[in-house]
């Protein structure tokens, strides 16, 4: 081989290699969830009413649910006692959710820069008219790693730093957003307690409409 074959075999190999490391990047930039994502999971989904559930009853429910969200709103994350986060919970189980693998810097609040892109996602679609009304929950989660209340505390700041943001950049109503944290104690993948897909932030829209079925 000459060195002219050397020398461009070489220059072959160094922008192939160049192309695959763009290539690469270009993936990684993609990873982050779009405004319309976020919408399309948090449209409320009108519920079937059955027989034998009757108006009287599910206004009832509905009367319940806004009461109790009532006493939550407008509270510091971390006075809400344990029997109101599980509350939360149980209410937030039966409605339009996603979870958003929001990431932060190590032991902190600080969102990272490689999840701004999601963060800004989040407040456009928050902000859209179709959502116009609604009440948010705001869930911090985290993984398994470090002390119960360690996790619970910095579910709780985590949880708070996305509404700040939301409330400061996209002009959010902060009583329209209840922040909750929940520590490592609803893991989402059990068997690996260590696993980032567990450090998230879960965003719930708590308003739904009713439609009796034929």
């Amino acid at each position: 081989m000459t060195r002219f074959d050397k020398f461009f075999g070489l220059k072959a190999i160094t922008i192939s290699a160049a192309l695959s490391l763009t290539a690469g990047l270009a993936l990684a930039g993609d990873n982050n969830i779009t405004a319309n994502e976020i919408l399309n999971a948090l449209k409320s989904k009108p519920l079937t009413r059955g027989l034998s559930a009757g108006p009287q009853t599910e206004t009832a429910d509905q009367a319940k649910e806004a009461s109790f969200l009532n006493t939550v709103r407008n509270r510091q994350t971390r006075s809400l006692s344990m029997g109101e986060r599980e509350q939360i919970a149980e209410l937030a189980a039966s409605k339009p959710k996603i979870d958003l693998e929001i990431q932060f810097d190590y032991n902190s609040a600080n969102i990272a820069k490689t999840s701004e892109a999601s963060v800004q996602a989040l407040g456009k679609a928050l902000s859209d008219p179709a959502l116009k009304g609604s009440t948010f929950v705001v869930a911090g989660h985290t993984d398994a790693i470090g002390s119960d209340p360690f996790n619970q505390d910095l579910s709780e700041r985590r949880a708070d730093t996305i509404k700040k943001y939301l409330i400061q950049n996209y002009g959010l109503t902060g009583s329209d957003l209840v922040t909750v944290g929940y520590g490592k104690t609803k893991l989402k993948d059990t068997a690996n307690g260590a696993d980032p897909i567990n450090r998230r932030v879960q965003v719930v829209n708590m308003e739904t409409k009713t439609t009796a079925s034929k």
